[in-house]
């Protein structure tokens, strides 16, 4: 099947990532969001993000033209049914993400394509309420989408191969690299990623380090980019709490417990860099730990 046009749901820091990548690999987007405040900052971002992208030469300013006047925005969610793919980026929130597909699926066509961004919720029970399971998937990017080169497809039992074929040839012709994962809870990355960021933060709990000394051991003793609670912040703390939650009911084994301090910053707001507060405080010129 040829894929020409795309639908994504959600104009958040995944969706508008998604359309920015794809609109470059020359697919028609149209990107849809409940708030047109939302819509705004998204199409401010990617060119933003184009923008930077010309000024290092990564792409030709008459490249970031024509992918800008790709990409349409609505706010009507019925709008994305004429698309091929449809790519739900919404909150990582299982009911929404349902009350997303009932209200799409009587505008499809025969042939479109459903799938989520999810990062941990069970593809073959979303397909499962769907009219097409052999036609979903999961196809989750890593953030920031136009940086990170892996996106997990993650076939549920019931999707088919020609299903799984197109994505797979959607992630090559945006120059990534495509990962197959099975539908378990956190499917590959964020099943190995939230338990290590879960223990850093219980590392924290415990007093065995502080905020500096967990994320400066992990990045110069074990040569990561990043601290893992740096991370959680850049990920949102909310979203590790919901990927942990996920895990933790999923495979019922007391190991993925998400850490009690965790869930204490997620209640008081402080959910990393979107709030300007979390294991670091960001409202100052450098980050500071806020433990």
């Amino acid at each position: 099947m040829e894929i020409a046009k795309i639908g994504i749901v959600g104009a958040g820091q995944m969706g508008n990532g998604i359309a920015h990548v794809t609109a470059l690999a020359g697919y028609d987007v149209t990107l849809t969001d409940i708030s047109a405040e939302a819509l705004a900052r998204a199409m401010a971002l990617i060119r933003k993000n184009m923008e930077r992208q010309v000024s290092r030469s990564k792409i030709a300013q008459a490249e970031m033209d024509a992918a800008l006047a790709r990409i349409t925005t609505t706010q009507t969610l019925t709008d994305l049914g004429a698309s091929d793919l449809v790519i739900e980026a919404a909150t990582e929130r299982e009911a929404v993400k349902q009350a997303i597909f009932d209200a799409l699926l009587p505008h499809l066509q025969p042939h479109t394509i459903l799938t989520s961004n999810t990062s941990s919720i069970s593809i073959t029970r979303l397909a499962s309420r769907t009219d097409r399971p052999g036609k979903f998937m999961g196809f989750h990017f890593m953030n920031p989408v136009p940086v990170m080169q892996l996106v997990e497809l993650i076939r549920g039992i019931a999707t088919d191969k020609d299903t799984y074929n197109a994505c797979l040839s959607v992630v090559e012709r945006l120059g990534k690299t495509a990962a197959s994962a099975e539908d378990f809870p956190g499917f590959i990355v964020n099943r190995i990623l939230m338990p290590m960021i879960n223990e850093a933060v219980y590392t924290l709990y415990e007093g065995v380090g502080n905020v500096k000394s967990i994320d400066e051991s992990m990045k110069l003793g074990a040569n990561h980019p990043m601290g893992p609670l740096a991370l959680a912040d850049f990920i949102g703390l909310d979203t590790c709490l919901a990927i942990m939650n996920v895990l933790h009911d999923g495979l019922a084994d007391t190991k993925y417990r998400p850490c009690p301090l965790l869930t204490k910053y997620v209640e008081a707001g402080w959910l990393g860099r979107k709030t300007d507060r979390g294991f670091y405080d960001y409202r100052g010129e450098d980050p500071v730990p806020t433990r």
